[in-house]
């Protein structure tokens, strides 16, 4: 019997694709649990329907994280911290902070979680650090930390 999976299936397939399964394990056990629906006209085109409209929202995504990469390309983040001795930082300065001031600074939002820092920031200077937006777009962030 021939089905599209609503949700991934171990050893069968992942959402959205179309498989041929055993009868019985259609009926028992994907179409009740609502793993999958059977394979029929209106099931196919729904399905086509839906794949356009994640390949939509796949390009419209790629589209803002380069537009976001090109506004980062020519910008520096300028971040003021308290200093120790010898010029060392109390603390670091976090992917947070940096989200923030990029945000108040050049109106770019971006998540901390996409901030990639190599090492903790506990020194004054310039730093270059990596911002993954998207699978296929990487950028390079210029920070300066300098004495408040």
């Amino acid at each position: 019997m021939k089905v599209i999976l609503q949700q991934d299936v171990k050893g069968h397939g992942k959402e959205g694709e179309l498989v041929e399964v055993a009868d019985g394990y259609a009926r028992n056990y994907l179409l009740p649990r609502k793993l999958a629906v059977e394979a029929n006209a209106a099931n196919l085109n729904e399905m086509k329907t839906q794949a356009a409209a994640r390949a939509h929202r796949a390009a419209q995504a790629l589209a803002e994280a380069k537009e976001a990469a090109a506004k980062l390309a020519n910008c520096t983040v300028k971040i003021a911290a308290k200093s120790g001795q010898n010029g060392r930082l109390f603390g670091a300065v976090t992917s947070k902070e940096i989200s923030e001031a990029l945000m108040a600074q050049h109106g770019v939002e971006i998540n901390k979680n996409k901030l990639v820092l190599p090492e903790p920031i506990k020194s004054f200077g310039q730093y270059t650090i990596k911002a993954k937006l998207h699978s296929e777009v990487a950028a390079d962030i210029k920070v300066a930390v300098g004495e408040e």
